[in-house]
């Protein structure tokens, strides 16, 4: 017997496997983080990809844009800004010259105590920031991608003489990976203009760490050159949330460069498929609700089989997170309802009970977690478990004694990805 701790919620729980059947453990690369990560931002800005330092960029009386994340993201804004002003100021930018914008994209303002925790004690009140908003009345149009989407943004942003962005890169389940062109498009986009990025998930290639022919990745690409922007920095962290690398300059460049480190660290090689896969999300705040806990459904799918049974030990404190999500789940039975849904009334939220219906064709799916069981069930489509262990007893029935089985420690951040 081979005893395997996973996250579940702010502890952990053990999973009890027969070592004839434990095909593995995937979990990310084990890297360590930078022993000083304001020297390594400092050390990017220093030398920048594809541009000159930003010091050169900008002149005295240049009004300056600085898209960060907003409070659903991770990215480091508080260990990003203050170098980053450092070096406007020194090449003669006033602070009153320059505005943060929150990419909040399609979700709400950044709320004060937020603020605080994304941008640090010292910059709250010292500089101007403002949060998207999405349906505002003034948005700038930008022009048209070759998909057809009309590119409308924040005024602030789109009137600024220099136009900046930060956040992190790390993997994304229908933009490939998050970062770079993604603080635009959904970003500081309007509401419609994300609508139509998004919806083109029902595309194939649409997926988790995918760039060629994805059309919401490309989509995103020529939203950010309409937007001609001038400087970026981004990061990426280990699943620790350390900081491994830091990446300025160009944001095609930055953003490729921040892409390799997350497929170094988060791409698991693997040589097949398993008949159970047990996924954790990698606990809170992954598996906070069901509809963040999704991302590591998402990876465990890449290493199951088709007809496989799925575990997720994700404990969804907060439910399932989104009335929207709930709502799809409830008035749509049919993945050719959800499509059809999802191409004329596109809703933000809504996408993840089209993902959901799409893996439960799939596999099936045992949750255990603290949600109610009959939701779990009529709703959700799940088998509700009490633990891990009861519910791989139950899969083994469903698949066989001598089935293989995966554990997926940190779903959220893990790609297992199939090789030759």
């Amino acid at each position: 017997m081979v005893d395997v701790w996973i996250p579940y919620g702010k502890t952990e729980v053990c999973v009890s496997v027969e070592s004839r059947n434990l095909l593995g453990v995937i979990e990310p690369k084990r890297r360590k983080g930078v022993e000083n990560p304001e020297e390594e931002i400092r050390r990017a800005l220093s030398s920048p990809m594809g541009t000159e330092p930003l010091r050169k960029l900008v002149s005295p009386g240049d009004k300056v844009a600085i898209v960060v994340d907003d409070h659903t993201r991770k990215a480091p804004t508080r260990l990003m800004l203050p170098p980053l002003l450092k070096e406007l100021e020194e090449a003669g930018v006033r602070r009153e010259d320059i505005t943060v914008i929150f990419g909040c994209g399609s979700h709400r303002a950044v709320r004060p105590e937020e603020q605080v925790k994304i941008l640090g004690e010292n910059l709250v009140g010292r500089i101007k920031a403002i949060s998207h908003d999405c349906e505002a009345k003034d948005l700038v149009y930008l022009g048209k991608t070759s998909y057809g989407n009309e590119i409308y943004v924040n005024r602030t942003f789109a009137e600024a003489d220099i136009k900046i962005l930060t956040g992190d890169v790390n993997l994304h389940f229908f933009a490939g990976y998050g970062g770079g062109r993604k603080s635009v498009l959904p970003g500081v986009s309007a509401l419609e203009t994300i609508r139509r990025n998004h919806a083109m998930l029902l595309n194939p290639k649409a997926q988790t760490g995918v760039l060629e022919g994805n059309p919401i990745h490309e989509d995103m690409t020529e939203a950010v050159r309409l937007a001609d922007v001038d400087f970026t920095l981004n990061t990426v962290s280990n699943s620790s949330g350390e900081l491994v690398g830091a990446y300025a300059g160009d944001v095609h460049a930055v953003f490729e460069e921040g892409v390799k480190t997350v497929d170094d660290l988060f791409k698991v090689p693997i040589k097949q498929k398993a008949d159970i896969v047990v996924v954790s999300p990698g606990g809170y705040p992954y598996d906070i609700d069901l509809y963040q806990a999704y991302k590591g459904i998402d990876s465990a799918l890449k290493a199951v089989k088709d007809g496989g049974v799925m575990i997720v030990a994700a404990e969804c404190p907060d439910g399932h997170g989104s009335q929207l999500f709930y709502d799809w789940m409830t008035k749509f039975k049919t993945m050719d309802e959800l499509e059809d849904e999802i191409r004329h009334r596109f809703v933000i939220g809504g996408h993840k009970a089209y993902y959901v219906r799409k893996a439960l064709e799939r596999v099936e799916m045992f949750l255990v977690s603290v949600m109610p069981e009959h939701e779990v069930r009529e709703v959700f489509g799940m088998r509700p478990a009490k633990s891990v262990n009861d519910a791989l007893k139950e899969a083994l029935r469903i698949t066989g004694p001598d089935s293989q089985v995966y554990i997926i420690t940190h779903g959220s951040t893990t790609l297992p990805t199939l090789t030759p």
